[in-house]
């Protein structure tokens, strides 16, 4: 709404305006009319939902970002009413962001006595900050100044279409080195498509205890794979896969989006991204700035006179061009790589989560509405959370996570062997699987369940005890999952990678399942061992039936949809593999 335009001062606390008239059970707008106007003279929005108040269809482009609607008066309890100014504009095809104003100021209303306490509008203010703090319902009115803010992109199938699902959750969260926006071209490379410059695959456990956000190394070398782009006018581009490349060519390099960044990390890891989340340079100025300033430790003075930074020993707080300058130095930390340069900026962001869920930031409504206004201009998402009222529902179920139970830790990586002076990493070829499985298996780095500890000593149990060699393994396997031709592959990789000779592919199964399972003999339990260690088979897979197996009868091995391909466990180990570092988001660390 365009309240500079009526004279109203930048200082104006949102939640004063909007209040909840109970006798119509509508958000009312309380101005001051000083030309003239009642006092009384309310503005109405309706808290209905989708349609735009002329009556047309919600989401249409309006002409103005103050315009006021064309309404008609009514008469009602509190005296006439006017509309509610139509919502501003879409930003242009150009990408050009219009100022959103907040409400104009007027007479407090006194709420009703069966209100909500502390009932906050909208929580966002960064990226990872707003996929971990909670919204509340009472966000309706500002969800509809702010939905006009958000861009998107369509990324076709490879996103997930439902903004919720039943099951655990993962977020793309991209950071793109992109230079547009007011004094970014000085960073050099002006005219930069933008690459994946820091990303993290956020996890959140289906129960919602718990959550594990993963960064990944723009300096991995991995194959980008062949993927799909979608054009303004609706047309379809393949972009060919190329092998042993840099992760960070993933998005922007050869046209691709982000949605190739999301085939990307899937190839990795065998965990496919729900959604993903982008912001640019200017997107981490104008978050740091609108939050107030991020708190930020040093074990030591710094001053990098190529990044321009200069902070100074113990804690302080950095917002707008010094915040960049903290979140892209190499030269001040460590031994001046990406992987020390990533673990300061999991330390910013979980300082920024912390203070997204501080009660000042929770309790303060004008400080909420600048953030929630900031952090939707800064986003762009894909489309399947493309409005402000899909991302509250996701913020809303993803901010039941309390802060001591998400986990930062960078996916382990190895120095590329194939470089005589590495400068470039590949994905640990043990540790990574073992962290992968875990995430795929939706196990929690934290320990925050009793029932992950319940699980734990069963699967102890169940391995502990002689184990077959892999020669003597006999199994049969069939394929009840979702990848075609996946039975024919294990036993590949069985005879070829583990030495398991006698398997034999027996093609799909009677019907599809949700879980593998392994059926065995009780004189079968040693060879059963083996193969739940070689194929991470949690306990509940493991079927032992009452008769001992006679003469050649085979275990059946029957791969059910969490099976994710050849070679990828189906569970990690209970707990995160050895040497791979992990921080708590609700603990401050001092960068070193």
């Amino acid at each position: 709404m365009d309240a500079h335009s009526r004279g109203r001062a930048d200082d104006i606390d949102p939640a004063d305006q909007w209040v909840l008239n109970p006798h119509t059970g509508n958000y009312e707008l309380r101005l001051d009319h000083s030309a003239g106007e009642s006092s009384s003279t309310s503005r109405t929005a309706t808290a209905e939902g989708t349609g735009r108040r002329d009556g047309s269809r919600a989401g249409s482009s309006r002409e103005g970002s103050g315009r006021r609607g064309a309404g008609s008066r009514g008469a009602g309890q509190d005296g006439p009413r006017r509309e509610v100014p139509g919502q501003r504009s879409r930003r242009s095809s150009q990408g050009g962001r219009g100022a959103v104003e907040p409400p104009a100021p007027g007479r407090r209303k006194r709420k009703p006595k069966n209100s909500r306490k502390k009932k906050a509008l909208l929580w966002t203010g960064g990226v990872m900050a707003f996929v971990v703090v909670g919204t509340s319902l009472g966000a309706y009115v500002v969800y509809q100044k702010l939905n006009g803010n958000i861009d998107s992109i369509d990324i076709g199938d490879q996103g997930n279409k439902n903004v919720l699902s039943d099951g655990p959750m993962n977020i793309l969260v991209i950071g793109t080195d992109k230079r547009t926006g007011k004094g970014n071209e000085g960073y050099g490379d002006k005219g930069s498509a933008g690459h994946a410059d820091t990303t993290i695959l956020f996890h959140v456990s289906e129960d919602r205890t718990n959550a594990t956000a993963m960064s990944i190394p723009r300096d991995l070398k991995t194959e980008i794979p062949e993927c799909e782009t979608k054009k303004p006018d609706g047309t379809s581009t393949i972009i060919p896969g190329t092998p042993d490349e840099r992760f960070n060519t993933s998005l922007g390099q050869n046209d691709r989006n982000p949605g190739c960044t999301m085939k990307t990390v899937e190839n990795i890891t065998g965990i496919k991204p729900d959604h993903f989340m982008m912001v640019d340079f200017n997107a981490v100025k104008e978050l740091t700035t609108a939050v107030g300033g991020v708190e930020v430790c040093m074990a030591k003075p710094v001053d990098d006179p190529k990044s321009h930074l200069k902070l100074p020993q113990g804690k302080s707080k950095v917002q707008g061009e010094q915040a960049l300058a903290l979140l892209r130095t190499r030269h001040s930390f460590g031994n001046e790589s990406d992987l020390d340069r990533i673990k300061v900026q999991q330390q910013f962001l979980a300082s920024m989560i912390r203070e997204m869920k501080s009660s000042d930031t929770l309790t303060n409504p004008k400080k909420l509405y600048t953030l929630a206004d900031a952090a939707t201009n800064a986003l762009t998402v894909d489309t399947g959370i493309g409005d402000a009222k899909k991302l509250m529902t996701l913020a809303q179920e993803i901010g039941k996570v309390d802060t001591k139970n998400v986990t930062f830790l960078t996916m382990p990586v190895i120095d590329n062997p194939a470089e005589p002076k590495p400068i470039t990493v590949v994905v640990d070829p043990v540790k990574g699987e073992q962290l992968f499985a875990m995430m795929r298996s939706d196990t929690s780095l934290t320990e925050v369940k009793q029932k992950q500890k319940a699980a734990k000593s069963k699967q102890a149990a169940l391995l502990k005890g002689p184990k077959a060699e892999p020669a003597d393994v006999r199994v049969d396997v069939l394929n009840g999952g979702n990848l075609p031709g996946a039975a024919g592959a294990t036993v590949t990789w069985l005879q070829n990678e583990q030495g398991v000779l006698k398997s034999t592919n027996k093609a799909n199964a009677p019907e599809k399942i949700e879980k593998t399972t392994l059926e065995y003999a009780p004189n079968q339990a040693d060879q059963a061992r083996a193969l739940a260690e070689m194929m991470g088979l949690p306990a509940t897979a493991m079927k032992q039936g009452t008769a001992d197996a006679e003469g050649l009868e085979a275990m059946v091995l029957t791969l059910g949809a969490d099976f994710k391909g050849a070679g990828q466990l189906i569970t990690g180990p209970a707990k995160a593999p050895e040497g791979v570092e992990q921080s708590s988001a609700d603990k401050a660390v001092c960068a070193k």
